[in-house]
C-alpha cells in the first residue's frame, strides 16, 4: 500500500493542510469580492490577521444555519412554558442572534471599526444563549442536545468573537500609534 492508497483518515496533518489551504482560498475570494472598509485604519495598517480572515465565512455559515433553526424554534417549541409566548421569544432571541453573526461576519470582512463592538455583543449573545438553552431544558435528550450545542458551537464560536473583539482592538491600539508616529514625522 502506497501513500496515496492509505485512507485520508490516517493523514491529519495533510487533511489539516488541505483544509488550511482551502479556507485561505474561501478567505483570498471573499476578500477580492467584498472590499476592507475605507476607514483610516485599514490605509495604515490592515489587518490580515488568518483567524480575522476566517471568521467572516464561519459566522456568515453560522448565520446561515440559524435561519432555519428559527422556522423550527417557532414552530416546535412550546407555546407555553412558566410564561407566555416562550416560543416567540427564543426565536426573537434567535432573530437578534442572527443579526449579531451577519454583523459580524460583514464587520469582520470590511475590516471594520465597529467589529470589536459587534463581535462582543455577539459573543455574549452567544454565551447567553448558551447558559439559558441548558439551564432551561427539562432533561432527556433535549438537555444532552442543548449541552453538545453549548459546548460544541455557542462557547466555542463566543470565544471566537471576544478573540476577534480583543485582537480588533489591540489593531486599533497600533494603527493609532502609527498614526501619531506619521503626524510627527510629517508623512
Amino acid at each position: 500500500m502506497t501513500a496515496t492508497d492509505e485512507p485520508i483518515g490516517n493523514r491529519p496533518a495533510e487533511v489539516g493542510k488541505l483544509l488550511a489551504s482551502a479556507a485561505e482560498h474561501a478567505a483570498d475570494e471573499l476578500d477580492r469580492l467584498v472590499p476592507v472598509g475605507d476607514d483610516i485604519g485599514n490605509q495604515v495598517l490592515p489587518d490580515n490577521a488568518r483567524l480575522v480572515r476566517w471568521a467572516a465565512p464561519l459566522f456568515a455559515v453560522c448565520a446561515a444555519i440559524l435561519l432555519p433553526w428559527i422556522v423550527i424554534a417557532g414552530i416546535t417549541l412550546p407555546a407555553r412554558s412558566l410564561s407566555r409566548n416562550y416560543n416567540v421569544a427564543w426565536a426573537g432571541y434567535d432573530v437578534i442572534l442572527l443579526a449579531g453573526l451577519v454583523g459580524t461576519a460583514i464587520c469582520t470582512l470590511r475590516r471594520s471599526r465597529w467589529l470589536p463592538i459587534l463581535s462582543s455583543a455577539t459573543g455574549a449573545l452567544l454565551a447567553a444563549d448558551a447558559w439559558f438553552d441548558v439551564l432551561t431544558t427539562p432533561g432527556g435528550w433535549g438537555l444532552a442536545e442543548s449541552v453538545a450545542m453549548a459546548v460544541c458551537a455557542e462557547l466555542p464560536l463566543a470565544g471566537v468573537c471576544l478573540w476577534l473583539a480583543w485582537h480588533s482592538q489591540e489593531m486599533t491600539e497600533r494603527r493609532l500609534v502609527l498614526l501619531t508616529r506619521r503626524r510627527r514625522t510629517g508623512r
